[in-house]
């Protein structure tokens, strides 16, 4: 009875509160809607969906969607910083006229049959299988996963904003593949049945594969030297890890760290409790924060090796570098293990907690949905050259999954050119698909095409018209407008042997993409500058050219859960997933100028500043797990420096829809870091 009455007053006093913001909200909304452009229609249905106190601040961000007849309009949800009952702040993003612009409140299709429609979209395997566990209220229910998803598939009715500013009634659900690889929230038409939306929930940061060189590590001379740190007060778990601010093997050297959990609020009962009482629930890499183990056989299941610190909880296992990364899995999930729970860690002290929608098992009374820990999956098989992160709404399970990169590429230059006036050694860049490259010598020959195609008759984007010529050749193409694999196959299928790529623009050459069609390419290519390239064009234009192509060496693989700024970087996705819409609404940062990226990048390097650094350091984004050197650009297209020699991308280069969206992430990552950019 006791337990029944603390249960009444809980939800009495929370929805006092959930009124009075919402009273607050509409006095705001009342005295601004002329400048807002909205009328009292717009929102006299809004509905306040979480709120949660920034200390910092010393203000309550509340988050309100916007309703119709009941039915919530998707993504359309505002936040407001109100303070003593005044909002102080609005990020305003309802929809106006509302009534005007909804086609309809009654579905012609049920919630089943949408599902089995966004699967058939999805290009996934219709079931019969799926079967309504719970119905939440009148249009808002619970299926299984059907065979087809990791979890089961919730449905919920919505109006979706159109193209045209129309609101579509539709079904709102999410599906997780099997493989994890992507994470689909989906609108599927509620009237006609047709997928009208997706959003991916799993931000992927990939780059391609055979990129890089000169992959060391640093040696470490004294292993033993730091390991009683704060041990002797700590008196718990201790865990060998490259630990803050160490980004990396190539960085630093491991030590055996104790556990830091006791220096915040973040984690009260330690890294390894699940059930608020002292004392560790697991001996395992698991806990209230995350839960990492190997998905080497990329199953997402359970059955993963979680490294076991016995009932000591003394995680100390060897880094072996030398041999396959499967023979240090181990020593991989406790520094997996250990990051997480830092990011969780830190992140609490400025906000993301539990009312927040931070990633815990147990809440502690502390409001939020609980059941959301983070699997952090090391040494994942489902990819390669990769990383991602899947963050659905609070009380549903995040997913880390944290690759194994192609190993360094080592080889001298790729090209000789062994007679005529351009005899002479020439580097280039390994194409991210193809054959691979061995040792090779032949004639090249420049690609021809139709006349009548492109402007550029060497690009082999119009069909080739010299094909005889090409056969057990090396195909030389200029980069053009159409896709690297679809020029490289046609070559391919002309009896080219290889193709050399010239990039069409100054600068050095690029990895090269395989777009649609690359995984049908066999053979190897690889691209060379403009400047070598022109050369070699103008050359075969009045003579022939015979050169070798050299073989290249690929190193062990590197584990990329040994890289910390993507640890980092990746965590950063959930944490601004859950932010930015608040913590039931992941899919704000889903279109291609979301900021998200860029933040993540600062995550990642503010963790591993060390002690004078300098904003004209060259610091790049997965340096290690790409196998390049510490002061090298990473995954991005320029590193992160002040220094304009480095790095002169503006603002207005993520002005300019043609450059890639990369360059957009580098200057908001800049926005994040407090660089003071040029604007021109």
């Amino acid at each position: 009875m006791k337990k029944l009455l603390y249960l009444f007053v809980f939800i009495l006093a929370n929805s006092l509160f959930g009124q009075d913001y919402k009273s607050s909200v509409s006095t705001y909304l009342n005295a601004n809607k002329s400048e807002l452009g909205i009328e009292s229609q717009d929102y006299d249905d809004l509905v306040i969906d979480r709120h949660s106190y920034s200390k910092s601040m010393d203000v309550e961000n509340v988050y309100a969607i916007q309703r119709h007849q009941g039915i919530e309009i998707f993504n359309s949800v505002s936040s407001f910083a109100i303070r003593n009952g005044q909002v102080l702040n609005a990020g305003f993003s309802f929809e106006k006229n509302i009534s005007e612009k909804v086609n309809t409140t009654s579905p012609s299709i049920n919630a089943a049959t949408a599902i089995n429609k966004a699967a058939e979209s999805l290009g996934l395997s219709t079931t019969s299988n799926i079967d309504l566990i719970e119905t939440l209220s009148d249009n808002k229910f619970i299926f299984s996963n059907g065979g087809i998803s990791l979890e089961n598939i919730p449905v919920k009715l919505v109006y979706q904003t159109m193209d045209d500013s129309s609101l579509r009634l539709a079904w709102d659900l999410s599906i997780y593949l099997l493989d994890a690889s992507h994470y689909y929230s989906v609108r599927i038409d509620a009237v006609n049945g047709t997928l009208i939306d997706t959003i991916d929930w799993v931000v992927s940061c990939a780059v391609e594969k055979g990129m890089f060189s000169n992959h060391t590590h640093i040696k470490d001379n004294n292993r033993l030297f730091s390991q009683t740190k704060n041990m002797a007060l700590s008196g718990g778990a201790q865990y060998r890890v490259f630990a803050m601010p160490i980004e990396s093997p190539n960085h630093g050297v491991d030590t055996l760290e104790a556990d830091p959990s006791g220096e915040g609020e973040g984690s009260p009962f330690g890294w390894h409790d699940t059930d608020g009482v002292p004392g560790a629930e697991h001996t395992i890499t698991r806990g209230n924060n995350v839960w990492s183990k190997d998905d080497i056989n990329a199953n997402n299941g359970t059955d993963g090796i979680s490294a076991d610190g016995g009932a000591e909880l003394i995680f100390d296992f060897p880094y072996i570098f030398d041999a396959p990364p499967v023979e240090m899995i181990e020593a991989s999930t406790v520094n997996l293990f250990y990051w997480n729970n830092l990011m969780h860690d830190i992140y609490y002290q400025y906000g993301f907690d539990e009312a927040s929608g931070n990633f815990q098992e147990n809440n502690y009374g502390n409001g939020g949905n609980g059941s959301d820990s983070v699997n952090a999956d090391a040494q994942d098989g489902g990819g390669t050259n990769n990383a991602n992160f899947a963050t659905p709404p609070d009380g549903s399970n995040p997913r880390m999954q944290m690759f194994l990169w192609d190993g360094a590429v080592t080889s001298g230059p790729l090209l000789t050119i062994n007679d005529g006036p351009l005899t002479g050694d020439y580097d280039g860049i390994p194409a991210a698909f193809g054959g691979e490259i061995v040792d090779l010598t032949e004639d090249l020959v420049l690609v021809e095409d139709d006349v009548n195609g492109t402007e550029d008759t060497n690009d082999a984007c119009d069909p080739i018209t010299n094909g005889g010529d090409l056969t057990g050749k090396i195909a030389v193409i200029r980069r053009g407008e159409c896709e690297f694999g679809f020029k490289s196959l046609a070559a391919q299928n002309e009896g080219a042997v290889a193709v050399i790529m010239v990039n069409n623009v100054d600068g050095d050459a690029i990895t090269m993409g395989g777009g649609a069609v690359g995984d049908q390419v066999t053979i190897p290519l690889f691209m060379v500058n403009n400047i070598d390239g022109e050369a070699i064009i103008e050359e075969l234009l009045t003579g022939t050219i015979n050169g070798t192509i050299n073989g290249v060496t690929v190193g062990p693989q590197i584990d990329g859960d040994l890289d910390n700024a993507i640890i980092a970087h990746e965590y950063g996705h959930g944490i601004s997933n859950r932010l930015t819409g608040g913590a039931n609404n992941t899919s704000c940062l889903n279109n291609a100028e979301q900021m998200g990226e860029g933040w993540s990048d600062y995550v990642g390097l503010m963790l591993t500043m060390e002690p004078g650094d300098q904003g004209s350091d060259i610091r790049g984004i997965g340096t290690y797990a790409t196998g390049q050197p510490t002061d090298a650009q990473g995954i991005r297209e320029a590193p992160y420096s002040t220094d304009f020699a480095v790095n002169n991308y503006t603002y207005a280069d993520s002005n300019n829809n043609v450059i890639s969206t990369t360059r957009n992430w580098i200057c908001l990552g800049y926005y994040a870091l407090g660089y003071d950019l040029v604007i021109n």
